[in-house]
């Protein structure tokens, strides 16, 4: 067999395979997070927010701060047996710094910096 004929069967299955996969994930929120800054804000913003009774900002607000916020695992306590604590280091933000302890089904806001 030719090598331009081999090289169409490749193209044209290649090409289904690709039309499959856009129907099978277009309807799915899938993502690829690698690092593991972005696996721990996922799971964070995945579970229920409990914020303190006497806090000034809303739900919204620091969902945004999350997002935006880089974790430093340095200052984090990671290996907690039952709620691991994150901070959550902001830029150019009134808050520079959010500590918050991640459970199994809710995250609660620790303490502001």
């Amino acid at each position: 067999m030719k090598f331009i004929y081999r090289l169409g069967y490749y193209l044209a299955g290649f090409s289904v395979g690709l039309i499959l996969l856009t129907f099978i994930f277009s309807g799915k929120k899938t993502s690829c997070n690698y690092s593991p800054s972005a696996r721990v804000k996922n799971d964070i913003l995945q579970k229920n927010l409990v914020l303190p009774p006497d806090f000034k900002f809303s739900d919204s607000v620091v969902i945004g701060f999350i997002r935006k916020g880089k974790i430093d695992f340095s200052k984090s306590q990671t290996k907690l047996d039952s709620c691991r604590q994150y901070r959550i280091d902001l830029e150019n933000a009134p808050i520079r710094a959010l500590v918050v302890e991640n459970c199994s089904k809710t995250i609660k806001i620790l303490e502001l910096q």
